[in-house]
């Protein structure tokens, strides 16, 4: 299903304008942050803890996919990198890699991946709430 269809959707729930912004920015932060394969659980977890509509969670956790993650997540690598101060790359061997070796190239990007994960997932759900609410009170009213 396509994400604008999907996005369509959001404003046929029988919901208030606020908690369906809510449910989305809530999953666009989980799409976003650092737990990448969970997501989805942890979008319906959160909706279900929160009481919060699943399927407009699960719409904001698929801003993220095949497509869009490997730009979103080297992009908010490179911000938790700037934040960080951090300008060194990793030197990769890519004549000997294995899994071993890779994770030992790649570990100094860790902390900037995660602190720019999170910081680009905030930044990103506070801006798709405030969207996404105004969409839907016009929607709905």
């Amino acid at each position: 299903m396509a994400l604008k269809h999907r996005i369509r959707l959001l404003f046929e729930i029988k919901d208030t304008p606020q908690r369906i912004a809510v449910a989305f920015a809530l999953g666009v932060f989980i799409g976003m942050s650092p737990l990448f394969g969970i997501h989805t659980v942890l979008g319906i977890i959160l909706a279900s803890t929160f009481r919060l509509n699943r399927l407009a969670t699960i719409v904001g956790v698929y801003i993220t996919n095949p497509w869009t993650i490997v730009p979103i997540y080297t992009f908010s690598t490179w911000v938790g990198a700037k934040c960080l101060g951090i300008n060194i790359l990793p030197d990769i061997n890519w004549k000997h890699i294995n899994l071993i070796v890779l994770l030992n190239d790649v570990s100094p990007l860790l902390k900037p991946f995660i602190v720019g994960t999170l910081l680009i997932g905030t930044i990103s759900s506070i801006v798709s709430y405030i969207i996404i609410f105004r969409i839907a009170k016009r929607a709905n009213g």
